[in-house]
């Protein structure tokens, strides 16, 4: 049910002229890497597709940059697959390999991790790559972000591992959710991906912060009702419609329509804001080039909103029937099939 769900997005988003040529180096790096480990994790990896979830939210970088991007966009779904709560020391281990994730960006360039496993060398040298050309400005902001990132997805699972998953009211959950569904840094990385930088003045503006998070939680919605069905199965209750269902708001199908009717919401609020982006240019008295700037920025949050729905549409990463070895895997509370938090 939830992913045939649609909205009624207006932006256009095109799709990487250089989709099928970066897809073919990424898919031999994930597994070069030891980033699946098995036949069945990577056709389970595969049915993922996200290097179109890439070539969509990254649509102007260029060839070799869209590898880049794609190598990096793996690593938080990887990551977000390692979570097994019904492991004792699971939690300990996560929180070990994140904290690595989190320095990262804050060491000198080319060091080596200090917790070795197959995410932690793979983001240390896509780290060096994705940096590559960046201010110090744009990295410290994106390592802000990827940190916070990081940050909520230990909570989430320290909470599962104490049996408190689904004590998050409403309002608790939808700010805990802004965190972990990794919004402000993937768009971060939208600047990156076309060689640009928003102002700082701009970037620092209310208008643009109150903007970034609607886009979070757009998509963060958005995301929950399209993996509703995946998440139910694993018995993760990290999801907007299993908290509006906990907390009365009738039938499982009641809950998503209500989980539908907030995600809209949200959208409309992003679109009033975007409308006010000029006036906020004047009243920073921004030039051309600055505002040119402000203008990709923008594109590069509705790059995201559009370019990720049009994905989990279609990703089987989300499909609700699943057999075989993944099957096994989500049922004892884990995505992956293939242990990458171990050397």
């Amino acid at each position: 049910m939830p992913q045939d769900v649609t909205f009624d997005l207006p932006f256009d988003t095109p799709v990487s002229e250089h989709l099928e040529y970066a897809r073919a180096r990424h898919l031999r790096w994930i597994w070069d890497m030891g980033l699946v480990r098995s036949t069945a994790g990577f056709e389970e990896y595969k049915s993922w597709d996200l290097p179109l979830a890439a070539a969509r939210t990254y649509p102007y970088a260029s060839a070799d940059d869209m590898v880049v991007l794609m190598n990096w966009f793996s690593l938080a779904f990887l990551f977000d697959d390692q979570f097994d709560a019904g492991q004792p020391d699971r939690a300990d281990r996560i929180a070990e390999v994140a904290r690595e994730l989190i320095v990262t960006p804050l060491r000198p360039a080319g060091s080596r991790p200090r917790v070795v496993c197959p995410i932690t060398l793979a983001w240390a040298e896509v780290w060096n790559s994705l940096s590559a050309g960046m201010s110090l400005t744009w990295q410290t902001r994106f390592a802000a972000s990827w940190g916070r990132f990081l940050v909520a997805h230990c909570e989430e699972v320290d909470l599962a591992a104490r049996g408190l998953a689904g004590t998050l009211d409403l309002e608790e959950y939808a700010l805990f959710r802004r965190r972990t569904v990794g919004i402000h840094h993937s768009i971060d990385a939208g600047e990156r991906s076309r060689g640009f930088e928003v102002p700082p003045q701009a970037m620092a503006h209310p208008l643009m912060e109150r903007m970034r998070d609607l886009a979070a939680d757009t998509i963060g919605f958005m995301n929950d009702i399209h993996s509703f069905e995946r998440e139910r199965r694993r018995g993760d209750g990290h999801n907007l419609i299993a908290v509006l269902h906990r907390e009365g708001h009738g039938s499982w199908q009641e809950a998503a329509q209500q989980a539908y009717r907030m995600t809209t919401e949200c959208l409309q609020e992003y679109l009033e804001l975007e409308a006010r982006v000029p006036r906020m240019c004047d009243e920073l008295r921004l030039d051309e080039d600055e505002r040119t700037r402000v203008r990709m920025g923008v594109e590069a949050i509705q790059h995201w909103i559009n370019g990720n729905y049009e994905w989990a549409l279609v990703s089987g990463r989300y499909a609700a029937a699943k057999e075989g070895p993944v099957a096994t895997a989500e049922l004892a509370g884990r995505g992956s099939v293939d242990d990458l938090l171990a050397v």
